[in-house]
């Protein structure tokens, strides 16, 4: 087929871009560089073998068959109508997790794992805990705050009596400036060991609800307790440590859990320099596996171009972000990708099933009350699966697009009757 190799024309009928390449009957014409000229002629196909009762042949280049007889050799038709022709690069690549949404549970601080709340495979909500630590860093932190917020309310008592006793003249201005002095202290103190929590992820409110339910049971102290949280919404993939483990410390494991949201997953491409300069950011790109029955296909975009070349393969990395709302593109995957390069809007689009090369011409097949007609055409600019028809068809024209090479048959064998 004209315009594009038969190995790239495989491998995008695999990613149901279009069909697979036939075996030119005829060497093809080398295509002219400047652009449009009209490229090589389609592949002829074999007979049917037999011809079907009822099928008579009238003037040269018609063929008689009833709406029955064309139904049942699954001859498709269609209404001729212009279209977007797409250029194609076909380029290998590997299914990555999305950087952006994969993320590691830290320790935070230093201590022993005392619980491990989930397990692989689990799914997570930001904000869930999905570990517990014991801490005596943490036990210190929760400590120094409740013990500054006692002192800041017992400065903060003896701040407002001294008000009132310099408002009624019953003490010195010295009591009541010392006073003052003394609680704004308390209340820096209170502020800096709030600020320690909130470095280490907890909340204030929280900690002193904590510490009101312990008094009740002095024996079930949190006081060392820290909890982790998930930092976004995903799945549990990777699990670090177990139970009893010393984490946070210099040579202990950082950390605890890998949370991934495969929900969106990305496609590592390398693209050769020499494809590069058609490689655009926000190019649709179709993405298929494999060539059975179970292949997976979909459609993703260009979201990144590297402006660095591989020094070993002299590619670069282009990255492809793919929805993946099934799960079903699995990170290491190896797939086949094409990306569209090109795209051009045509008034006369055809598929190249619908095109067949009779005595030298490419020709169509046009719907008659009879059965078809053969009409030659002239063709232009291409993509991987279709050509524009310059001349020969016009819009609104119901040509044959399947099976083509059926009535391309039954031509050969009435001309071959004739010469009879």
């Amino acid at each position: 087929m004209p315009g594009i190799a038969t190995h790239t024309q495989g491998a995008l009928a695999r990613l149901g871009l279009g069909p697979a390449p036939a075996a030119p009957s005829t060497p093809a014409a080398k295509p002219d560089d400047d652009d449009h000229d009209q490229p090589a002629k389609p592949a002829a196909h074999g007979h049917t073998g037999e011809e079907g009762e009822g099928k008579e042949h009238g003037e040269a280049g018609e063929i008689h068959m009833t709406a029955e007889q064309i139904t049942s050799q699954e001859i498709g038709t269609a209404a001729v109508a212009g279209g977007t022709l797409s250029r194609h690069l076909v380029v290998p690549g590997t299914v990555t997790p999305d950087a952006d949404r994969l993320v590691r549970v830290p320790a935070r601080v230093v201590g022993t794992v005392a619980e491990m709340r989930k397990r692989l495979g689990d799914k997570v909500q930001k904000g869930d805990v999905v570990a517990v630590l014991d801490s005596r860093e943490v036990a210190d932190a929760k400590s120094d705050f409740l013990t500054a917020g006692v002192q800041a309310e017992l400065q903060k008592i003896n701040f407002e009596r001294q008000q009132k006793l310099i408002s009624s003249q019953a003490t010195a201005q010295v009591s009541f400036d010392q006073a003052r002095a003394t609680y704004q202290e308390s209340q820096l103190r209170l502020d800096l060991a709030r600020q320690k929590l909130s470095a280490l992820g907890l909340n204030a409110a929280e900690v002193a609800a904590a510490a009101k339910r312990d008094e009740a049971t002095p024996n079930q102290s949190s006081l060392r307790l820290f909890p982790l949280r998930a930092p976004m919404d995903g799945r549990i993939v990777e699990r670090k440590v177990d139970v009893g483990t010393k984490v946070g410390g210099e040579g202990d494991p950082a950390d605890v859990y890998t949370i991934a949201d495969l929900s969106t997953v990305w496609v590592e491409l390398a693209v050769p320099t020499t494809a590069l300069i058609n490689v655009a950011e926000g190019a649709k790109v179709l993405i298929g596996t494999g060539t059975d029955e179970k292949t997976l296909r979909a459609e993703g975009q260009v979201v990144f171009i590297s402006p660095f070349l591989n020094a070993d393969t002299r590619s670069a990395r282009v990255i492809v972000a793919l929805p993946n709302p099934d799960q079903t593109w699995r990170p290491g995957t190896f797939v086949t990708a094409a990306v569209a390069i090109a795209e051009e809007t045509v008034p006369v689009r055809v598929p190249r099933t619908a095109l067949q090369t009779v005595e030298g011409q490419l020709v169509a097949f046009v719907r008659t009350d009879e059965g078809f007609e053969r009409r030659a055409v002239k063709v232009g600019r291409s993509d991987d699966d279709a050509f524009e028809v310059t001349e020969g068809l016009a819009a609104g024209d119901e040509i044959a697009v399947a099976n083509t090479f059926l009535l391309k048959a039954e031509l050969g064998k009435a001309e071959a009757g004739d010469d009879d």
